[in-house]
């Protein structure tokens, strides 16, 4: 059972990694442009460009997580992904309560520690890091081969 199962282990990681990404630029997406109900509060409205801290999130969002929905340089995007969620738990969320259920901060909390694992265990299967990778293997003898040594 354990073999059949780590061979289904890149896709699963896959998979995971296409969700996050989603969730999290749809994050973005409803802050920046006011889509999906836009911010929490405002009944479709937007966050104002330039606002600290809440607008360079929303940035953060959508960039990161749509790289991470298509695994491109999925690693360095959830690893700023998962700098951003922390810093959101314990600059807005900690100050209200110790536990995320008391400080609203479980979405936070989530996506830092899911975007974390992301940065161990790279895209997984379907992700365009996985092609980038595969094509540069496939260019790097002919230029080997090309070079002359002096």
């Amino acid at each position: 059972m354990s073999a059949r199962l780590n061979t289904a282990q890149p896709y699963a990681v896959g998979l995971f990694r296409i969700v996050v990404g989603l969730l999290f630029a749809c994050h973005g997406a409803s802050s920046l442009f006011g889509v999906l109900g836009g911010v929490p509060g405002t009944d479709g409205g937007t966050i104002d460009s330039g606002t600290w801290p809440g607008w360079y999130a929303a940035v953060i969002q959508l960039v990161c997580g749509s790289l991470v929905l298509l695994g491109l340089g999925t690693r360095a995007a959830a690893f700023l992904a998962s700098g951003s969620m922390a810093y959101a738990y314990f600059d807005v969320h900690q100050s209200n309560a110790l536990w995320p259920i008391e400080n609203g901060g479980e979405a936070s909390a989530m996506f830092c520690w899911a975007f974390l694992l992301l940065v161990f265990t790279g895209s997984g299967a379907l992700g365009l890091d996985r092609l980038v990778a595969r094509r540069a293997a496939t260019e790097r003898p002919a230029e080997q081969r090309a070079t002359v040594a002096a």
